[in-house]
């Protein structure tokens, strides 16, 4: 039956559309017997399957659109008035092709999920280790995971320690150490060397498969959708047969209860709605927005509740440089290109991103030696002659040193890991890293607000000091963290019984809740496939601000849809009230209800261009400048670090070595952040001011560039006011030390906003 739909519909359209032609050409050369056989074919041909769709609709009991068609295509038969027959039989053709079309794009299996659940396991009796289907395991066998392995049952750890990637469960990037006893679950990734587990459940008790059961179940249980035609229909056919009726009853003329059917022929229900739809669907198509079919745009359209999860989505989905420390003595750079160098062989998710963040400072990197890494620990090796461990550091957090223990508590209350870094088996410095925020998300989260959205919640796997920033910094209504996929599938069952509810994820333990939810929406770029496949939204860019453009554009497209089908119903019923009264012969009222069609539809393909207002779109130049100045960002980071680091030494000492490092600070103020500063206020800001309005949506940045300014120049007045010897006074540690404070907040706050606000602009 599916095979036969696939052709169906587009066939039927062509039939009915070559059959109207043809008696077109025949009428004109003069032929209107001819006219009259192809017109009577077209509407034969609509009816049998318009038929078989009414009957299939009724046994479901949903009596819609097409059965007033069909009384039409009938009565047009039985009268003789195979044009108006041919116009209704094109018009219920065409419709239905264009809501076929969008169906097809459904794809709610949950193929990936099972693609990714192992097969086999290898288990070990004795000193023999064989391979057996996992149906084959029981509780109590011993299993060996390899490097690279899936987990295929849950168990617990047998000896030494197990390192295990679980962002497929938890959607967190962090690798986690289990130890003898500790409980793993099936469905993590073995992220260090083998080990071996003892199987605690069966295959079909594991985690893994318990998400695939959810997913099924949710996407089972999710309430049936009515669509927006069929809800007008549900008033509109009794009234248009209504009408007929009584047309029949006061005139006794079977022909005027025809006419009234004919104008009643809903094309905005059958056609113009559905052309809205679509129109929507293309253009989120072109925001790398792929939406499975015309019920889920609808739905987003009425959405008042997002669910969204943290890490891939709100969040970059894996760690970053957030901060590099120096003890005295050292420079960030330094530790920095040291720690790089070691982890430059290394396959472990901090260790690529401290190498990525040296890469990107264009740091040159050194061949490392005699590595050995750790699983849990961290890499040890040699570089440039010296011993170096990176990663863990075996001192209790009261014997750091005073530098140390400033960060471990940075470290804290940002939420972030610490990667320490020993040279000779002396602390040296700590690379600080963390899930950074996505730049677009804080505009994401308003743009949702604007488009409709009251409530936002966000469901992550996460600890809950991150969760709890994350969610303070963009204003969500609520932050669950610690969440299971079941607990995420609950929480959305919760939310969707008080409003139509939107869920957002893009791992593994993300899809039971996005079956769940009544619109799915996954980011396809880097999220899970198995996301992807449960979703009714794929994000395919990995922009969360997509997320916001296809709220919008649902939004609008239902709006238009609403008003073409409102709007060519009422002047539907003007029409067969006319013909009520005899005014309207059923030819004419076809002609009447295609110019009623024309007009509906032309308002409906409002869908497929911007929204007044939209966001504009950058001239390439534009575009240029601010990749440019989005690279100078990433280039300056380190600068900022040296800010920091300036201020923290001037409040524990104040000699040379103080001195020096404001005269730095000085040295990268006047040769790299105030040229950037200075180069964005005079060619991208006049840019950005063409396509976004005008001045006032730049004035707050403007107006940060003055501070910076005005602090720089206070730090450069503070060392000439400094003795002969270039030794700070007394008297200027205060002031200075705030001036530096002050710079690297403004500095952070302006970097940020300037990303929030401009850079999410483009890709």
């Amino acid at each position: 039956m599916p095979g036969a739909r696939r052709w169906l519909e587009p066939g039927l359209s062509a039939a009915t559309a070559a059959a109207l032609v043809a008696g077109g050409i025949a009428w004109v050369a003069g032929g209107q017997a001819a006219a009259e056989w192809c017109w009577a074919v077209g509407t034969v041909l609509a009816v049998v399957p318009a038929v078989v769709w009414v009957v299939v609709a009724l046994r479901k009991g949903r009596a819609g659109v097409d059965l007033i068609a069909v009384l039409a295509l009938v009565g047009t038969l039985a009268v003789g008035e195979y044009l108006a027959g041919a116009l209704i039989a094109l018009m219920l053709a065409t419709g239905r092709a264009l809501d076929a079309a969008a169906e097809r794009r459904a794809s709610h299996d949950l193929r990936a999920l099972l693609e990714h659940a192992p097969r086999s396991a290898r288990r070990r009796t004795g000193r023999e280790v064989i391979v057996v289907p996992l149906a084959d395991v029981a509780v109590g066998d011993v299993l060996v995971v390899g490097p690279g392995d899936v987990v295929p049952v849950d168990g617990r750890v047998r000896d030494g320690a197990a390192v295990v990637d679980e962002s497929v469960l938890t959607g967190e990037s962090e690798q986690v150490e289990r130890t003898v006893e500790d409980a793993v679950r099936s469905g993590v990734v073995n992220a260090g060397g083998a080990f071996e587990i003892t199987a605690t459940a069966t295959a079909q008790d594991s985690t893994y498969a318990e998400i695939v059961r959810l997913a099924e179940q949710a996407r089972a249980q999710r309430a049936p959708t009515v669509r927006l035609a069929e809800r007008y229909a549900a008033w509109f056919l009794p009234l248009s047969l209504a009408l007929a009726g009584l047309a029949w009853l006061l005139s006794g003329d079977a022909v005027r209860a025809v006419a009234v059917l004919v104008v009643a022929t809903p094309c905005p229900l059958l056609l113009a709605a559905p052309v809205a739809i679509v129109s929507g669907l293309s253009r989120a198509a072109r925001r790398s927005v792929i939406v499975r079919d015309g019920v889920a745009l609808e739905n987003l359209g009425r959405a008042r509740t997002l669910v969204i999860d943290k890490t891939g989505t709100l969040t970059a989905g894996c760690p970053r440089v957030l901060e590099v420390a120096a003890a005295p003595g050292r420079t960030p750079a330094e530790v920095l290109r040291l720690a790089a160098s070691l982890d430059q062989v290394s396959t472990h998710v901090l260790a690529q991103a401290i190498v990525h963040e040296a890469r990107i400072r264009d740091l040159t990197l050194s061949l490392p030696q005699d590595i050995t890494e750790k699983p849990g620990r961290g890499s040890a090796g040699t570089v440039d002659g010296h011993h170096l461990t990176v990663g863990r550091t075996d001192l209790e957090p009261a014997a750091l040193p005073g530098w140390a223990r400033a960060v471990d508590n940075r470290a804290i209350l940002d939420g972030a890991a610490v990667a320490w870094l020993t040279v000779d088996d002396t602390l040296t410095g700590a690379v600080l890293l963390r899930d950074p925020l996505r730049h677009d998300a804080p505009h994401t989260v308003q743009r949702l607000r604007e488009a409709g959205l009251t409530r936002l919640v966000m469901l992550t796997g996460d600890r809950p000091e991150p969760a709890r920033e994350v969610g303070a910094v963009l204003g969500l209504d609520e932050v669950r963290s610690g969440q299971s996929p079941a607990d995420k599938v609950a929480a959305v069952r919760a939310e969707s019984t008080r409003a139509v509810t939107l869920m957002v994820g893009d791992g593994v333990n993300d899809a039971p809740a996005l079956a769940a939810a009544d619109i799915g929406a996954a980011m396809g770029a880097r999220g899970s496939s198995a996301s992807s496949e449960a979703a009714d939204i794929v994000l395919t860019t990995d922009r969360v601000d997509r997320l916001s453009d296809a709220m919008e554009i649902a939004v609008r497209a239902r709006r238009i849809a609403v008003q073409s089908a409102v709007g060519g119903m009422v002047l539907s019923v003007l029409a067969m009230v006319a013909a009520l009264f005899g005014r309207l012969p059923p030819a004419v009222g076809a002609l009447l209800q295609e110019a009623i069609d024309v007009v509906v539809i032309l308002n409906a393909l409002r869908a497929l261009l911007p929204a007044r207002g939209a966001r504009p779109q950058l001239e390439p130049e534009t575009e240029d400048l601010i990749h440019r100045f989005a690279t100078e960002h990433d280039d300056l980071r380190d600068a900022i670090d040296v800010i920091r680091e300036a201020a923290g030494l001037l409040t524990t000492e104040h000699g040379p070595r103080a001195s020096a490092a404001v005269k730095e600070v000085d040295r990268l103020l006047t040769e790299r952040l105030l040229p950037h500063e200075h180069a964005e206020e005079q060619q991208l800001y006049p840019a950005l001011t063409r396509r976004l309005g005008g001045p006032e949506a730049t004035e707050t940045m403007s107006r940060a560039h003055t501070e910076i300014d005005r602090l720089a120049r206070r730090i450069n007045t503070h060392l000439h006011l400094a003795d002969d010897e270039g030794r700070l006074r007394p008297e200027q540690i205060d002031d200075l030390t705030a001036c530096l404070y002050g710079l690297h907040a403004v500095l952070r706050l302006h970097f940020r906003q300037e990303e929030e606000s401009y850079f999410s602009l483009v890709p």
